[in-house]
């Protein structure tokens, strides 16, 4: 059976570049990064060379980026890092549950956290930012894109309040980046998150951007690795990968890749949007150029998800942390859909490994199993009957 993978926000597969990169590192050059002698200072010098490219991916200085075992540990590691006690932090009710569940936390501890609305595009307001800021508030964190929609918020807005208010600004840049030109300076942020194994690295390793400055407290003890920001022994595998990945995805930015695959993805969701009763949860305009998240009247998405699966072509009902939940998605709520058309929602994420047959192959079937699946639903049957009774009246 062929296979076709359009699920690539939740993870991308390793490129052949990047496998071979961090080869070496499993067996011959095994050293521990932070011994002196010649194995140690060979395997350190790897790391900071992908330390040099994670910085030019975003825009940073070397010595800003710290490794972390992910796109979660470095969410938890911005937002813990930099608040106490009794503080104020301000977010969206649409970031990644990396960022929710912190803010969560820290409400137990004795914080105060604003959680600003999204309007009906998915995008939050940078005057409800502004209204926000108390006197006591240290972060705001406000995610790049959305990993379910693709919706790109207006965080060089959102820095520019958090820089006049004198408070931290962190983004959630795990799903931009890659994706679309990030400079930490034109987003005026202090603390920017990235996840190796959404831009084709290995799954287990990300980083974290420090702007030079920022007070953040170490979330883990141990040794003085990582400048004291983060105890433990580099993954110097997977730091050379996500370095590896970091230099492929900024090389593939100046060559207009994103371009191709925006093309890629218009491409699929125009001739979706042919099906009866569906529709873009979102904006069509100002995503990353892979992303699509499409609602289908009268049909479970999860089922769908299912049934698309057991002809080959992998897609989602939304965040891949989130799979199993039996709430519908928190994000398309925020965004105003009902939750039956939140859970009649399916996102379908391109990745560098995406080609035109790919998606002729999923037009080819998901057309077919959405008129399949709602001919076994009631609530489908239900609608069509009543809207026939309607039209002959």
């Amino acid at each position: 059976m062929r296979r076709v993978y359009l699920d690539n926000n939740a993870t991308t597969p390793v490129l052949p570049e990047v496998f071979e990169a961090m080869r070496p590192y499993f067996a011959e050059h095994f050293g521990n990064a932070s011994s002196i002698h010649h194995h140690g200072q060979e395997t350190r010098a790897a790391v900071e060379r992908a330390r040099e490219s994670v910085a030019a991916l975003v825009g940073a200085n070397a010595a800003e980026i710290v490794f972390t075992g992910g796109g979660t540990e470095a969410d938890n590691l911005a937002v813990f890092g930099v608040t106490r006690p009794g503080d104020h932090i301000i977010t969206s009710a649409i970031e990644h549950h990396a960022v929710l569940n912190a803010c969560r936390h820290l409400e137990e501890m004795g914080c105060l956290v604003t959680y600003l609305p999204v309007e009906g595009r998915g995008v939050v307001d940078p005057a409800d930012v502004r209204r926000a800021v108390l006197p006591n508030t240290r972060l705001i964190s406000i995610m790049l894109a959305n990993n379910e929609t693709g919706m790109v918020q207006p965080v060089a807005e959102i820095g520019k309040i958090a820089a006049e208010a004198g408070v931290y600004f962190h983004t959630d840049a795990v799903q931009a980046a890659g994706k679309i030109p990030v400079r930490v300076e034109e987003i005026g942020c202090d603390l920017l998150s990235i996840s190796a194994h959404k831009v084709h690295g290995p799954q287990g390793v990300g980083a974290l951007y420090v702007r030079k400055g920022t007070a953040l407290e170490a979330r883990q003890y141990g040794g003085r690795h990582e400048r004291s920001r983060r105890a433990g022994t580099e993954n110097v595998p997977g730091i050379v990968g996500l370095g590896k990945a970091a230099e492929l995805a900024h090389a593939g930015l100046e060559r207009g890749d994103d371009l191709k695959m925006a093309a890629l993805r218009d491409q699929l969701e125009t001739q979706l949007l042919e099906i009866e009763a569906c529709g873009v949860n979102g904006s069509r305009a100002s995503r990353v150029p892979n992303t699509t998240n499409i609602y289908f009247e009268g049909i479970d998405g999860e089922a769908l998800v299912i049934a698309l699966d057991l002809k080959g072509l992998a897609v989602s009902t939304g965040a891949a942390c989130s799979s199993g939940a039996i709430e519908p998605s928190h994000v398309l709520l925020a965004m105003g859909l009902t939750p039956e058309r939140a859970r009649a929602s399916i996102r379908f994420s391109l990745g560098k490994q995406n080609t035109a047959e790919d998606v002729e192959f999923a037009l080819s079937v998901v057309p077919e199993t959405v008129a399949r699946l709602r001919e076994l639903s009631p609530v489908w049957r239900r609608a069509s009957s009543l809207e026939s009774r309607a039209s002959s009246v």
